[in-house]
């Protein structure tokens, strides 16, 4: 088996060696013929088998001089030669190597030969009769070889045909493959990228903000007289260590940003694996109250049945919203907080009364870009801009697949306005 695999090999890597076997076989018979019948058939014989070095590469040229020989050859001899075998194997190539109209064209050159063949090598006879079933017999016969030799062709090429179709429909099928890995892929790293944003952002901007406050106390109390040697100098070191701290922490924020931006694909479907939701909204906004931001929050209806994905996304929501009110609404900011439960939706407002995104912000967050994306595959919206008094508003609707609404309001921690 492996020297069968080893010779198929050997063949493809070099197509033209069978022909110069096929036509140095056909010449040499026809040359130790050609002793017997003289040079006259030599030549004819070579002139049919030469043209078949050809006949892979241009079937139809080969079979076209193949017929041109016979012809001569009926014009001047009255009877067959060896060399004649050429014609089935011309017949055999344009079936097999060519397209239908070269196969085709080959048959009727080879069934117009038989006829004629039949009918010169037969007449010259005494009665008219023998000669017609003379006649009869070496059409038949050389109809039949021409005929079997292209009906083994038209099989070849019909199953190159087939091997080529499969083929195709395998790359195809590989293409397809590989394109739904690479979207899966996408998908999952678009998940991660969102995830990475709402998680490690919001607790660097934290971190910031937390820093940011601390440094600024340690400085007040530097410039305020007087000042004790010992305590002045601890205050310096402290100062500086948290002004190193909120630096690492902003270039730890613009890596992850960074990080995301490679990490996003705009066209990969919004997948999530559920961590959190609504039960952890009073740790949430408790950890915002503690970098000295003031949030009011209540939730009305009832929010512990919620399906997953739905309180996911308005636990990200609000965090979200959360996150870009300590980056941008600045210190003296109030942020309310409203969830609503309705029989068909799940409402989400925050709103605050700060100041806005300060000149130098990049605005190259992630963050309403991956609130919105959340609600749109639960079929919902969100909204996020400006409100016409001041401050920021984000609202987000996201339907609820459930006819049961709790009724009246909870209020969470900080209760309600």
């Amino acid at each position: 088996m492996d020297e069968l695999r080893e010779t198929i090999g050997e063949l493809r890597r070099h197509p033209w060696a069978p022909d110069v076997a096929l036509v140095g076989a056909l010449a040499a018979w026809v040359l130790l013929t050609g002793v017997v019948l003289g040079g006259g058939a030599t030549l004819l014989g070579l002139v049919q088998v030469l043209p078949l070095f050809v006949r892979r590469r241009r079937p139809l040229t080969a079979a076209l001089l193949v017929a041109l020989g016979c012809l001569v050859q009926l014009a001047l001899l009255d009877e067959p030669i060896p060399a004649n075998v050429a014609v089935p194997v011309a017949v055999y190539s344009a079936a097999a190597f060519g397209d239908r109209r070269t196969s085709r064209l080959g048959l009727a050159l080879g069934l117009v030969g038989a006829v004629l063949a039949g009918l010169a090598w037969s007449f010259g006879g005494p009665e008219l009769a023998q000669q017609l079933a003379a006649a009869s017999v070496q059409m038949f016969f050389m109809a039949t070889f021409v005929g079997a030799a292209w009906v083994l062709g038209d099989v070849v090429r019909r199953r190159k045909e087939v091997l080529s179709r499969l083929q195709a429909q395998h790359r195809a099928l590989a293409r397809d493959t590989a394109q739904r890995t690479r979207l899966v892929a996408q998908g999952e790293r678009a998940s991660i990228a969102r995830e990475m944003h709402d998680v490690v952002a919001h607790s660097l901007a934290v971190v910031v903000v937390q820093a940011d406050g601390a440094l600024y106390a340690a400085r007040q109390a530097l410039d305020a007289p007087p000042a004790i040697g010992p305590d002045r100098a601890a205050l310096e070191r402290a100062a500086q260590t948290l002004d190193t701290l909120a630096q690492t922490a902003r270039d730890s924020l613009a890596d992850t940003r960074r990080l995301v931006g490679v990490l996003r694909d705009e066209d990969a479907g919004a997948e999530f694996s559920p961590l959190q939701g609504l039960a952890y909204l009073d740790d949430l906004v408790q950890r915002v109250r503690d970098s000295g931001v003031a949030v009011d929050v209540v939730v009305r209806g009832r929010t512990e049945d919620l399906p997953r994905e739905v309180d996911l996304a308005a636990y990200r929501v609000v965090q979200e919203s959360l996150t870009n009110v300590l980056k941008h609404a600045g210190p003296q900011a109030h942020v309310d907080v409203d969830v609503m439960r309705t029989p068909a939706v799940l409402l989400v407002r925050v709103t605050d009364d700060g100041t806005g995104a300060p000149p130098d912000a990049d605005g190259e967050g992630n963050g309403v870009l991956g609130m919105a994306e959340r609600a749109e595959v639960l079929g919902g919206s969100v909204h996020a801009g400006p409100r016409a008094r001041g401050g920021w508003e984000v609202v987000a609707t996201i339907p609820v697949d459930d006819d049961a609404s709790g009724a009246g309001a909870r209020p969470a921690a900080g209760g309600e306005r």
